[in-house]
């Protein structure tokens, strides 16, 4: 069988492309108003991978890459990375956060109380089949409250620390521009903990569910509980070169605080937030962080694995990159393959081959 390299060149590069754009067809504002109105929690998630918050640009790429998240994501880091750096925003306080959402699996009566917010936890899974016989889909409206929970809520990891049940770790104070920053540093190990958890911020969401649950399931050293879960809105507040603070508006996020049966007299906890709505990804995230301290180096949990291996657009290319042609370095495996086989032949297979037989007596 003969090995040679494909013929074709930058025509046929061209068409397969526009063979690919042809079955999205015409994109417009229309299309990608859809896609953004329509798809929150999946545009909330495409922001998130590609660390930028704009509800328009991630539903322009949803809708460029036909869905594809990896090729979404890709966009619009892509995009991300053409755009200068204005300001630096000022650290956001979990007291700090209008929050929607606020619950806890550890504690039934947490300061502020139980906020249920947005969530399909409590309702059942049915299918809507009737939307494809022509009935729409309509959602029953939503009742006011009888006494609205507060915008702000406390922190209930402050609350336990107060308590003696959480450690209360320092933090080392760090100028805005002095902060790590993991798109314009390398991941390195030890990771610093604000490369650790920039890479879960925007971290697969498969990715960290798969490795997150498998430590759930107990490969891992602690099983979690949820501390505290918010989803919020988070105020952008930056600093004008004038020196006056101001608002540039809200950014959706989501934080999760897991815990496990504490040692010493006191509950450890793993930490994850992410740019939009993710409750999934941050539980599954705080869990990884909460194993990694103690994992082993082969262990799922070991932080320069999950950290690795959750990365998207890294991930994703290396997969694509063995469509790509390999003819030659698979020509020297197969070369190698038959040289082998031959060494390996038995002498006497190679000798008696052409040998004459006698003709019987």
């Amino acid at each position: 069988m003969a090995y040679v390299a494909t013929r074709g060149g930058e025509r046929a590069i061209e068409q397969s492309e526009r063979l690919y754009r042809a079955e999205m067809g015409t994109i417009d504002m229309e299309r990608v108003a859809d896609v953004r109105d329509s798809l929150p929690y999946l545009i909330d998630r495409v922001m998130g991978e590609a660390s930028l918050y704009d509800r328009d640009l991630a539903a322009l790429a949803l809708a460029q890459a036909g869905g594809d998240l990896y090729e979404a994501v890709l966009l619009l880091r892509a995009w991300r990375t053409t755009q200068p750096r204005l300001a630096i925003a000022e650290p956001v306080t979990q007291e700090s956060l209008f929050t929607h959402r606020r619950i806890s699996a550890v504690f039934k009566d947490i300061p502020g109380g139980q906020v249920l917010g947005p969530t399909l936890d409590y309702s059942h899974r049915l299918l809507a089949t009737g939307v494809l016989e022509g009935q729409p889909f309509m959602p029953a409206p939503v009742e006011p409250a009888a006494k609205p929970a507060p915008a702000r809520q406390p922190s209930l990891a402050a609350w336990q620390k107060a308590q003696g049940l959480v450690a209360d770790v320092a933090a080392d104070e760090v100028a805005l521009e002095d902060i790590p920053d993991l798109t314009r540093e390398p991941l390195l190990f030890p990771a610093k903990r604000a490369h650790t958890l920039q890479s879960l911020a925007r971290a697969d969401t498969g990715g960290v569910l798969a490795l997150g649950y498998s430590a759930m399931r107990g490969y891992g050293n602690a099983h979690p509980t949820v501390n505290e879960l918010r989803l919020a809105e988070a105020e952008v507040r930056v600093r004008h070169p004038a020196g006056t603070v101001f608002s540039a508006g809200r950014v959706r996020v989501s934080q999760a605080e897991v815990t496990s049966k504490g040692k010493g007299g006191q509950l450890p906890l793993g930490f994850c937030a992410t740019l939009g709505w993710n409750e999934i990804k941050t539980i599954a995230g705080a869990t990884l962080d909460l194993n990694s301290a103690a994992a082993d180096k082969n262990s799922p949990v070991n932080e320069e694995f999950f950290l690795y291996h959750t990365e998207p657009v890294e991930a994703s290319g290396f997969c694509i990159h063995f469509k790509l042609p390999h003819y030659v370095t698979f020509q020297s495996s197969l070369d190698a393959l038959r040289d082998a086989k031959k060494t390996a032949a038995p002498a006497s297979d190679v000798t008696n081959t052409h040998k004459p037989v006698k003709e019987p007596a």
